[in-house]
């Protein structure tokens, strides 16, 4: 045997302990990488996927410790799971593989993986979805995952001597590819996936998230990280301008009404719309960590929506206090404009906010408040509804949250 060969069956026989190992201790993980079989391919720095197979160079494995061996494994079964093969769109390849390894990194060792040197991980991306942590990269940053993502259009190296593995065009799926490669699966369910397009693969994969996870729960051995991840993917988040959209067609004041009208319409009760605006209260943080863009575009958003609850607007700004000039009064008709020359850029304070509209003589029907969450919160929530719109990581104590990433 060669020393290639060799070194490619070493490789095979510890994947396969680490996975066999994965099953046992982690189900959930160890039913997701077994869809993926295991395919040596120098082709590869490390380790890679494109969805159909987990690629590795024998090299790699054989660096890794037997624990960075399953976290390498869950790592590539994730990426598909969670469907970063098709969730791209049209965002920068370069730094859409960087937010997919930040988040899927923080899962693993959130489960108490042990990541391999070169993963990427930052604490402060806890919670956030891919999608969520693209905008909040520099893009000019040079780090870089340590595995290969072999799927999109820019795909280079893959299946069979370098194919693009995302290509809507089924591949060819030979005998000998699958006598090699099957590593105990059912011959038909690998050829079905080898040949999936890319939509056909993402709904594969829900499906297989969905019944390891059930099976996992079911067993009472699926982790809180994992359950939580599992409900954002089967109950996807609505998008923030839907959730506003939403939160503000429940304030509206158009109902039918029941009560006795003039007796000149005769002695029948019948029911009639009754109709009322509603006072909205705006407030934008200022502390610097929100672009005036972003201003502008949640503006540009509320404005586009009190019209339907015929909502008057008042609009605060404030850092550590209140920004001069504030408040800013907006009927119903009036279109939503940024105040010029907007101040701030200090700390953050929420408590000035709601102190002004304690005093004023009306409380209003809700608050929007616009901000990274970063700041000295009151004590206790109001009396009238809140609704936080963070843009970030960070929490909020009271009232209704909506990531705005």
């Amino acid at each position: 045997m060669s020393e290639t060969m060799s070194g490619t069956a070493g490789a095979l026989v510890k994947l396969r302990a680490a996975r066999t190992r994965l099953v046992l201790e982690r189900p959930f993980l160890g039913a997701l990488a077994l869809h993926l079989p295991l395919t040596p391919s120098r082709r590869c720095r490390t380790v890679a996927t494109d969805a159909r197979a987990f690629y590795f160079n024998p090299d790699y494995i054989d660096s890794l410790s037997f624990a960075e061996s399953q976290f390498v494994l869950a790592h590539e079964a994730l990426h598909c799971a969670l469907l970063h093969f098709d969730r791209a769109r049209q965002r920068i390849r370069r730094r859409w593989d960087r937010a997919c390894d930040y988040a899927v990194n923080q899962l693993l060792v959130d489960d108490g993986m042990q990541r391999p040197p070169g993963a990427l991980l930052d604490a402060s991306y806890r919670g956030l979805a891919a999608e969520e942590i693209y905008p909040l990269l520099d893009p000019e940053r040079g780090e870089a995952p340590f595995d290969e993502h072999w799927f999109g259009p820019s795909t280079e190296g893959a299946l069979h001597g370098g194919a693009t593995a995302a290509r809507e065009t089924p591949v060819s799926v030979d005998p000998e590819f699958l006598e090699a490669h099957r590593d105990g699966f059912d011959e038909v369910l690998t050829r079905a996936t080898m040949l999936a397009p890319t939509g056909t693969l993402a709904t594969l994969w829900r499906d297989r998230m969905a019944a390891s996870g059930i099976e996992a729960a079911s067993a009472g051995r699926l982790g809180s990280v994992f359950r939580t991840v599992l409900d954002a993917l089967l109950q996807p988040r609505l998008p923030w301008r839907a959730l506003l959209a939403r939160f503000l067609m429940t304030l509206a004041r158009d109902d039918y009404s029941f009560q006795r009208r003039s007796r000149r319409e005769g002695p029948a009760i019948l029911p009639g719309l009754a109709s009322g605006g509603v006072t909205l209260a705006l407030a934008l943080d200022t502390s610097g960590s929100i672009s005036p863009q972003d201003f502008g575009d949640f503006l540009a958003e509320v404005d586009a929506l009190k019209g339907q609850v015929r909502a008057r607007v008042t609009l605060l700004a404030c850092d550590t206090e209140l920004v001069p000039g504030a408040p800013w009064r907006f009927e119903a008709w009036e279109p939503l404009a940024l105040p010029p020359g907007l101040g701030g850029g200090g700390g953050t304070r929420f408590t000035p906010v709601f102190d002004w509209l304690a005093e004023e003589p009306a409380r209003p029907d809700a608050l929007l408040y616009f901000t990274d969450a970063l700041g000295e919160f009151p004590p206790l929530a109001p009396s009238y509804p809140v609704l936080w719109l963070v843009k970030g990581n960070a929490p909020v104590p009271w009232g209704e949250r909506v990531q705005l990433n």
